[in-house]
């Protein structure tokens, strides 16, 4: 049930949109940290630049980590923050700072900021982090804490077990010690997760969504949209995803990039993905935007409850995680039919299949076609598993670069086409070597 986050294992000096499309193959490394946490960790969350990590547990603690030059995690800060188990942190924007929100069992949300420590200070130098705040408003357990987008303003959500979506405002960022409950919520189901609409753009209003976890059963969507109204200068409900009935453990916005519509991916007994496509609204109409719903994908692959659910920047992958012990990386393709690229086993042995499927995997930048098109009938080598690739379309330059057949071996998956070539699908940490040049230039 420990969460899920995106970190590039990619050296800095490389451009992950383009190494994606010359070739370049980064894979993605498990590494374990001696966490030293007394209990179970329930969350995991990067900052905006993935130097720093947090970490939050049962046994009452936060700590935090921050990333060597050599790539290793240090923790450089841990705590007492709740009287009970922290259930969610988060990090603002770095534009606000070092500050991080964390939500606990014991019915209370709580603001911190790093500061380093003045001239006149035992620490002087040194950094160490402070409660800015306690909000206590919530009369149960708060399940989960977010910062809205930072176009927002400096503005935190929690929401609770009693059901009640509430937003917070810091009128001055220099004063984090004051918070203004700026809206109470109500959504009639016992709330388990909250996730904002990254969207910047003018023609998107202010938009989250809310997942429950209530047993419940005669109530049906299970996961709900609130949207801003300006005019009422309130948040209304505008889709209730009637569909998602079962208990939703996580749910994630996907950043949205210049679309049109907008993408959801919830965590529950299975991995779902929507799109949600603004319908036009009529000039006199001051209600919420309906929303055509479409579910898009579904995966029942974990076999498990799914408690987590996370989109790199770009929102061209989706990583889930669930009680099978696996996070398993998803992806459209050109006809935006969405597979499972990758498996990666959380304790790094490896995956032991009885259908036909593939184990793990590991890749490096490759040289040749010949030695390597046989070996992508399914890969498998060490922790991590690809699954065969889709053929490639017509024309491209960069089918060389594959991974060598002596880190790969053969499966039982369906093969594929010796006359195709195949793009390569994972990229490595590893040292990349230089491409070659293409002839005649």
């Amino acid at each position: 049930r420990g969460s899920l986050q995106w970190e590039s294992a990619a050296p800095a000096q490389y451009c992950l949109h383009c190494c994606w499309h010359i070739g370049v193959i980064i894979m993605f490394v498990a590494r374990s940290i001696a966490a030293d946490h007394k209990d179970l960790i329930h969350d995991v969350s990067y900052d905006f630049h993935g130097r720093r990590m947090a970490t939050c547990s049962s046994d009452q603690s936060v700590k935090v980590w921050d990333k060597s030059e050599n790539g290793e995690w240090h923790c450089t800060a841990s705590w007492k923050t709740h009287s009970g188990s922290v259930w969610r942190v988060t990090w603002a924007h770095p534009e606000f700072g070092q500050v991080l929100a964390s939500c606990s069992f014991d019915r209370t949300a709580a603001v911190w900021e790093e500061i380093v420590g003045e001239s006149n200070d035992k620490q002087r130098g040194l950094s160490h982090w402070i409660k800015r705040t306690t909000l206590v408003d919530s009369r149960t357990s708060v399940t989960d804490v977010k910062f809205a987008p930072k176009h927002m303003g400096l503005m935190l959500t929690t929401c609770s077990a009693d059901g009640v979506v509430r937003i917070y405002e810091a009128p001055d960022v220099m004063n984090l010690s004051q918070w203004s409950l700026q809206h109470e919520i109500s959504c009639k189901l016992s709330c388990s997760c909250i996730s904002w609409n990254p969207s910047s753009s003018r023609a998107h209003p202010a938009m989250f969504a809310v997942g429950s976890d209530d047993s419940n059963v005669t109530y049906g969507g299970k996961v709900q949209i609130y949207e801003y109204n300006e005019n009422t200068r309130k948040y209304a409900k505008a889709e209730t995803l009637m569909t998602v009935t079962d208990a939703v453990h996580d749910i994630a916005f996907a950043p949205n990039l210049g679309r049109s519509f907008h993408v959801l991916a919830i965590a529950t007994k299975d991995v779902r993905i929507f799109k949600l496509v603004p319908m036009r609204k009529e000039s006199t109409s001051t209600g919420p935007t309906k929303f055509e719903v479409q579910i898009v994908a579904q995966f029942d692959n974990h076999n498990s409850q799914v408690w987590r659910v996370s989109w790199n920047i770009t929102s061209t992958l989706l990583a889930s995680s669930g009680d099978d012990g696996c996070v398993r990386l998803w992806k459209a393709n050109y006809m935006d039919n969405w597979k499972c690229t990758g498996i990666l086993k959380g304790d790094g042995s490896p995956l032991t299949g009885s259908s036909g499927q593939p184990t793990a995997m590991s890749t490096v930048v490759g040289s040749s076609v010949q030695t390597s098109q046989n070996a992508l009938n399914g890969m498998s080598a060490g922790r991590y598993f690809f699954p065969p690739l889709d053929p490639p379309r017509a024309g491209t330059r960069y089918g060389h670069l594959l991974p060598p057949s002596s880190l790969i071996e053969h499966c039982d998956a369906e093969p594929i086409q010796p006359q195709q070539q195949a793009l390569p699908h994972r990229l490595s940490s590893r040292a990349l070597l230089p491409l070659p040049e293409a002839e005649g230039q």
